[in-house]
């Protein structure tokens, strides 16, 4: 739902309410199939994988158990593997307000990677011209004032001044193929995203639940991206009341659950 934050930031509030949907979710795109994922979620279908394979499943299965020899290393993993289930929200939370000509950059499979968290791309209803290119910096984190502070300004105020331009062209352009253009004309379509006119940012972050006051004071600074208007500047925020942690193994614990029921179905029928 939109909430206030100030007249400089757009805000929003998530909500899950219903993490065994988020979570069957979550175990179709970590199978490999995101695409099959946002056809779920365009046309409620049941959250079904479009195929399954023993390998897939344990690989999955792999990236929810938390690792480490050590305590230190246990909680980088842990951070990790909490940051690509809130990568997968947030890709769900765009799905779900996407319209026909949405496209949007799939989540890290690998927990670890790096680069684009995210990006959605909306394209004019007939032709091949964005109108408008989010840039999405998702942080699941106890710290969000800091992380927007020191990681998710920094990295936007680089996009912001297009020292990331390549990467951002490469992205759109990957994204844009879907639409049936072939890669030269995806690549000058995607050329657009270069304009600040057409560009948006989405920082979204873990919080405890926030005032109106906190919330501007969260987001303080997001106005030092000049030339663009309160729109273009989103503030998202899940708010956990509780710990941080415990929620997210709790998330963890239901997408292991929804594979292993996958893994059942695959004995059932002898494969």
């Amino acid at each position: 739902m939109s909430v206030v934050v100030d007249d400089d930031v757009t805000g929003f509030v998530w909500s899950v309410p219903d993490v065994a949907v988020v979570a069957r979710l979550i175990a179709v795109v970590l199978l490999g199939q995101a695409q099959h994922a946002a056809r779920i979620i365009a046309a409620l279908e049941p959250a079904a994988p479009a195929f399954l394979h023993a390998v897939l499943i344990a690989d999955a299965k792999r990236q929810m158990v938390i690792r480490g020899d050590d305590e230190e290393a246990r909680q980088a993993h842990r951070a990790h593997r909490d940051g690509f289930l809130f990568e997968c929200m947030s890709w769900i939370a765009a799905r779900q307000n996407a319209v026909d000509r949405t496209f949007l950059k799939d989540p890290h499979i690998d927990a670890t990677s790096h680069g684009l968290d995210g990006l959605i791309v909306e394209l004019h209803p007939t032709d091949p011209v964005i109108q408008r290119a989010t840039i999405c910096e998702d942080k699941c984190t106890v710290r969000p004032r800091r992380l927007f502070r020191e990681q998710v300004m920094t990295t936007f105020a680089e996009h912001h001044s297009n020292k990331r331009a390549r990467d951002l062209v490469a992205n759109a352009a990957a994204i844009i193929r879907e639409t049936g253009l072939d890669g030269t004309e995806a690549i000058v379509a995607a050329a657009t995203v270069l304009e600040a006119s057409v560009r948006s940012y989405r920082a979204a972050l873990t919080t405890t639940v926030l005032t109106q006051a906190k919330r501007a004071s969260l987001f303080s600074g997001y106005v030092d991206l000049d030339g663009i208007t309160q729109a273009q500047r989103i503030g998202a925020m899940f708010e956990i009341d509780g710990d941080l942690r415990d929620w997210f193994q709790a998330l963890a614990d239901k997408v292991l659950a929804s594979l292993d029921e996958l893994d059942a179905e695959l004995d059932a029928a002898g494969v």
